[in-house]
């Protein structure tokens, strides 16, 4: 592992080809700018000037000026097949020196640092890294890369080699894996690496897709974390594991006095989950595409609630073979938006419950897909079933608009607006099958 000192950091930039700060935009898409290592110095202290216009929802044409700036503590050298990379994430500010207000990791900061100062609590997140990986030529008649299902295994499974370079590329950077297999859908992958802290794990993922998508494009494939490529499969999701502890390190979820051995803080956090699903939702599915994965019988949560082992449930508590690590997952999440935004609003969430003592009322039991639900339009037992849906809950949300700020908050708002207007006045083929013999 790597120092973040500047001399280890100009030691270890000698062995690299190119230089790069990466981040994200408010549409959680991975942006990154090249820069002369030889005056890494400079940039690491003044940064270097960006136009923010250019950026969803960063900055307007009237006033783009924007600075960015690399983090010494994100620095990584990842050695490709054919180059290697000084890798940095990067923290945006504005022309007149102050953090930038719409810099999503900025947000993810913040809240951070209330838990801690306000409540005493530290964080360990890990996430479940799924994607697919699809031949390169998108005009094929079957872009699948194998044929195989959960666990499968085999000499037909090609991603296989891919997901190895992939850990062993990580290990490289200091970065330990835990598992990798075959997910259930036809060419979909997961790898699973070490929990940690939620600013360190989210600089990770923005590192872990650069690098999939490098790896796959080397082995002559395609690889992508779009959430539902394939209509009446499985979805590529972005399942959170959280836990919090105190600033001693002990577990605050575990209680052996608590119904299933749940704290009561752990409770009202899941309450608070529970209680702003619907509004955060567009956080945690960010797309149009997102909602096509929330159907019966699909592993994506659709209810609001939670369980014990309970995979049909939205929040999730973990069998741990160790009371003392009990934790929870959040099973709604996929990993088409912006990471910083989805563990910042997360950890919100819960916070939220604990100020308002929030219960989560009585864990799922059975299968949430075969409850007997009486159809209705708008339902608010359930996540929003749709975009549009999400939109106007968010919209209407003072909780989302606190977490986030006014400014980015009003920035994604219109960026997600301009997408489902995009969606809602573009014709589709189904339109053509449906309605073109009228």
């Amino acid at each position: 592992m790597l120092s973040s000192s500047k001399s280890d950091v100009d030691r270890y930039l000698k062995k690299a080809d190119i230089t790069k700060i990466f981040f994200k935009d408010l549409n959680g898409r991975t942006r990154s700018l090249s820069v002369n290592p030889s005056d890494i110095d400079g940039i690491i202290e003044k940064g270097v000037g960006i136009d923010g216009s250019s950026i969803a929802g960063i900055a307007t044409v009237d006033n783009s000026d924007r600075i960015l700036k690399p983090v010494p503590a994100s620095f990584k050298i990842v050695p490709f097949m054919d180059k290697t990379v000084g890798f940095f994430v990067g923290k945006l500010y504005d022309h007149d020196g102050s953090r930038s207000a719409v810099d999503p990791r900025a947000v993810l900061e913040n809240i951070i640092n209330v838990a801690e100062n306000n409540y005493g609590m530290k964080f360990v997140f890990g996430p479940e890294h799924e994607f697919f990986l699809l031949k390169k030529d998108e005009f094929s008649p079957d872009i699948h890369t194998d044929k195989l299902d959960y666990f499968g295994s085999g000499p037909s499974d090609t991603g296989e080699v891919v997901r190895h370079e992939i850990v062993k590329i990580l290990e490289k950077c200091g970065i330990t894996f835990e598992k990798t297999h075959h997910e259930v859908t036809s060419s979909q992958h997961e790898i699973n690496l070490e929990p940690g802290d939620p600013l360190s794990i989210a600089d990770r993922t923005v590192l872990f897709e650069y690098v999939t998508k490098e790896v796959a494009a080397e082995c002559g494939m395609y690889a992508t974390f779009m959430s539902k490529p394939f209509t009446g499969f499985n979805r590529n999701a972005f399942h959170i594991h959280a836990s919090f502890t105190d600033e001693n390190g002990n577990n605050l979820c575990y209680d052996k006095n608590g119904e299933f051995g749940l704290s009561e803080k752990m409770r009202n956090f899941v309450g608070g989950i529970i209680k702003y699903a619907r509004e955060s939702s567009i956080i945690f599915a960010s797309t149009l595409n997102s909602y096509k994965a929330y159907v019966m019988n699909r592993e994506a949560p659709i209810v609001r609630g939670w369980g014990v082992r309970n995979r049909s449930s939205m929040v999730r508590i973990p069998y741990s073979a160790d009371p003392k690590a009990t934790r929870f997952e959040l099973r709604c999440a996929d990993a088409t938006g912006n990471v910083y935004l989805k563990f910042a609003t997360l950890i919100a969430m819960g916070l939220r419950g604990i100020d308002e003592k929030l219960d989560p009322g009585k864990p799922d039991m059975g299968n949430t897909y075969q409850k007997n639900y009486i159809p209705k339009v708008l339902d608010k037992r359930f996540l929003p079933r749709d975009f549009y849906e999400a939109l106007m809950e968010s919209e209407k949300s003072k909780f989302l608009k606190e977490v986030l700020g006014e400014d980015l908050f009003n920035n994604y708002l219109r960026l997600k607006m301009a997408d489902w207007e995009d969606h809602r006045t573009t014709i589709t083929n189904i339109e053509h099958k449906k309605y073109l013999s009228i």
